[in-house]
């Protein structure tokens, strides 16, 4: 997501911070309504692609509202790059959904955290861009946590675990468009293009799956959307107050916010494997986007060795 077009915002850290919190309690949030959704906690179960659609239909219903208010001036979209950036980031939610219905919010959570690192992976090919020993050491560490979360063992493997490391994988690659996108369009065309785009392939793919939701359904799939997009713009005015370096840290609260929803709402504690994969898998994350950091010049938008929430 780029910050580019905000950097003329006055900055305030603090104020950084609290929004970045702020929208990882709202994206945590996401995760427990689509587990209730894909499991019979709120009535049938419904199917990860229809609960995509719910998520992109009423984000873009909210983002439109505030697009006919502020009236911005949208300049000539980079259609191919928001095609690629937003089917794999409808894809890697879609992937995310089906996961947290079969295995804790925390281990889905501390998996899809892996996408900075595979963002870094795919950037050598796709970008050519040169990854140094820190950057390399970082993507190790993160890949052991995974790992030790994945459970490799006959008797704890958890086949659900791979749905969250393959959207982790594709989210890498959104990050790629994320990165070409930077810079050339302001966030909240980004923003009303990645959910239009994305409410019209969710739209075409839970046609193959449909089944009417009850009305508390509908509800549940219209918080979604609604707190999807509050993490969405909570997100970008963040950024646009800090470096990303500072912020990039507070984006791991995440993981605590949905650890405490699991427990709340579905008595799932994390056990010791939990907490130890996270563990490592954040001190990976961690320790690239410290790297990411320091390597960045200050004027630039972040990249793909950051933590996005714009999904």
């Amino acid at each position: 997501m780029t910050t580019r077009a905000l950097l003329n915002t006055p900055q305030n850290p603090a104020l950084a911070a609290a929004l970045i919190l702020l929208a990882t309690v709202f994206i945590a949030a996401t995760t427990l309504i689509a587990k209730a959704l894909g499991t019979v906690a709120a009535g049938p179960a419904l199917h990860p692609l229809q609960i995509s659609f719910g998520r992109f239909l009423f984000a873009f219903v909210a983002i439109t509202a505030v697009v006919a208010i502020r009236r911005p001036r949208f300049a000539s979209p980079h259609w191919g790059l928001h095609l690629g950036r937003t089917s794999f980031g409808w894809l890697g939610v879609t992937l995310m959904f089906a996961s947290v219905a079969y295995i804790p919010l925390a281990d889905a959570t501390a998996i899809t955290f892996l996408n900075p690192v595979f963002g870094m992976l795919l950037a050598i090919p796709l970008l050519g861009e040169r990854v140094g020993p820190w950057r390399w050491a970082a993507a190790a560490i993160a890949l052991v946590g995974a790992m030790i979360l994945l459970r490799p063992t006959p008797a704890s493997f958890q086949p659900a675990s791979l749905l969250a490391l393959a959207a982790a994988m594709v989210m890498g690659l959104e990050l790629i468009f994320i990165k070409r996108l930077a810079g050339r369009e302001r966030p909240l065309q980004i923003l009303w293009f990645n959910n239009m785009l994305g409410c019209g392939i969710a739209s075409v793919a839970a046609l193959a799956v449909w089944q009417t939701p009850t009305v508390a359904q509908w509800g549940l799939l219209a918080a979604l959307g609604l707190l999807m997009a509050c993490a969405q713009g909570c997100f970008i005015n963040g950024m646009a107050r800090a470096d990303a370096s500072f912020v990039a840290p507070f984006s791991y609260a995440t993981l605590i916010f949905a650890t405490v929803y699991d427990l709340l709402f579905f008595a799932m504690a994390p056990d010791w494997i939990t907490v130890s994969g996270a563990g490592v898998i954040l001190a990976g994350a961690a320790l690239l986007a410290w790297r990411e950091g320091r390597q960045r010049p200050s004027a630039q938008p972040p990249s793909g060795g950051d933590q996005d929430f714009s999904r």
